[in-house]
């Protein structure tokens, strides 16, 4: 990615809107399986807790030198005051945060064994926002978009509650009179509310499951040619700009709508050694829209977004994607 295209994204600000967490872990080793269950039993030497869900999106963003702006409701509880403090010491902006006597802070807790993910503990609530719950965010998104300029809102949906079809007309309609670049991280609840999108950034289950069809995937043209059946099928009936498709080891599909004649491609993966694909997708629909926004052509983003995807998937856990080593990465590949 050349310097001017980093210097013009370091100038972006972008709008985040969905379902945050906290990522919590406990780090240890494992020497022996415990007496009373075939479990191994791990020995914590450390414990640290990140920011998660959509607001790991925002530490990609961050990541790449962007502005991120998180929108989101919180619990009023203990986990959410850890939430702020975690955005406090990275120096993230908190206008967007609106806490709720009504809900839990999501909290997905994992021990990490010998460097192996052995279990996941979630405590959370996945209703939906109440009506006033709704009004607070509204409020905030639309104060924030009427106060400073923003170049791209992501909707990243966990389908924890905080995206609801109300929460998608009403920001997507705001987009749409500011002209502001819309993508989606959808789940299955909302999955067909999402209409008049930028781009629309489901993976393959996702997608099977979201247009209720079934994908023959058993070989690569085969592939493609559903690929192409079902991103018609969103485009014309959701009114979607761009389906961007992750395909897990098999890379990216993408199919372009803005000029008429739908255009289509598979980027391959370029993973290296895989050790956690937690939070790939995050890393992939940030630097997607980070380079949308910028006006790179699609085939060059989503091919950066799936650079940046591989370097994620090398490490342990959920981490936002390595700038440096993401220009690194593109300049060997730009050398080859």
């Amino acid at each position: 990615m050349e310097n001017n295209i980093f210097n013009t994204i370091a100038n972006e600000r972008v709008m985040i809107v969905g379902d945050v967490m906290i990522d919590s872990y406990m780090w240890g080793n494992v020497t022996r399986i415990s007496p009373e269950a075939p479990v191994p039993v791990v020995s914590v030497t450390k414990r640290e807790k990140r920011l998660g869900g959509a607001a790991n999106v925002a530490l990609n963003i961050e990541a790449m030198g962007a502005e991120p702006i998180i929108c989101s409701v919180l619990g009023n509880d203990d986990s959410s005051k850890d939430f702020m403090q975690i955005m406090y010491n990275n120096n993230m902006d908190r206008r967007g945060i609106v806490t709720s006597d009504n809900r839990m802070t999501t909290v997905k807790s994992r021990v990490i064994g010998n460097n192996m993910h052995i279990v996941r503990v979630d405590e959370e609530s996945t209703n939906a926002l109440s009506t006033m719950e709704e009004d607070q965010i509204l409020d905030r998104i639309n104060r924030i978009v009427k106060a400073m300029h923003i170049d791209a809102i992501i909707l990243q949906d966990y389908d924890k509650g905080n995206i609801t079809p109300r929460i998608i007309q009403e920001v997507t309609q705001l987009a749409r009179r500011k002209k502001i670049i819309t993508t989606v991280d959808p789940k299955h609840r909302n999955f067909s509310n999402f209409n008049n999108i930028n781009l629309f950034k489901p993976n393959l289950k996702e997608l099977r499951e979201g247009l209720n069809i079934d994908i023959d995937d058993s070989d690569n043209d085969t592939l493609l040619r559903n690929l192409d059946d079902a991103s018609t099928l969103l485009h014309q009936r959701q009114n979607i700009d761009i389906v961007l498709i992750t395909l897990s080891s098999r890379g990216m599909y993408a199919c372009d709508f803005r000029n008429g004649a739908p255009s289509s491609f598979i980027i391959p993966s370029c993973a290296h050694d895989v050790s956690d694909v937690s939070g790939a997708g995050d890393t992939v629909i940030s630097v997607i829209t980070l380079a949308l926004a910028a006006g790179l052509p699609l085939r060059q983003a989503v091919h950066y977004a799936n650079i940046a995807a591989g370097i994620v998937c090398e490490q342990v856990g959920v981490v936002p994607v390595n700038r440096q080593r993401l220009i690194s990465e593109i300049q060997k590949d730009i050398n080859n």
